[in-house]
């Protein structure tokens, strides 16, 4: 069973029993890393970590599919996840109104369920 790595309640709900989902208690940067040590596991991106055309600091949700198998370390999904990775890092976090995080979610949701084809 693939992983779904994400922080967002939304997908969690929707996706259980469907993928392995593994959902830490983070932010979108720390979402990535944990996606970056999945792969330096063995595991391959199945998901672009930044799909979509929403900025990094226009949301604090971010879900990633990756490889249920650990195979041989593959350089692309390193170099992908790399180049996400420092990406959010050129964006300052701004603070969110509690208002929007709802909002934030089904975005994040929406994106994940069109790049799974549900």
């Amino acid at each position: 069973m693939d992983i779904l790595v994400t922080n967002n309640p939304l997908v969690v709900a929707e996706f259980q029993g469907t993928f392995q989902v593994d959902f830490p208690d983070t932010d979108l940067l720390g979402i990535l890393i944990r996606v970056r040590d999945h792969i330096h596991k063995g595991h391959r991106l199945l998901t672009h970590p930044l799909s979509g055309s929403v900025k990094p600091n226009e949301t604090l949700y971010k879900s990633v599919l990756i490889s249920a198998a650990a195979d041989e370390t593959d350089m692309h999904s390193v170099m992908t996840i790399e180049e996400c990775i420092q990406a959010v890092q050129k964006f300052a976090s701004k603070s969110v109104p509690e208002q929007y995080l709802n909002d934030m979610q089904v975005v994040d949701l929406s994106l994940i369920r069109a790049a799974l084809g549900k």
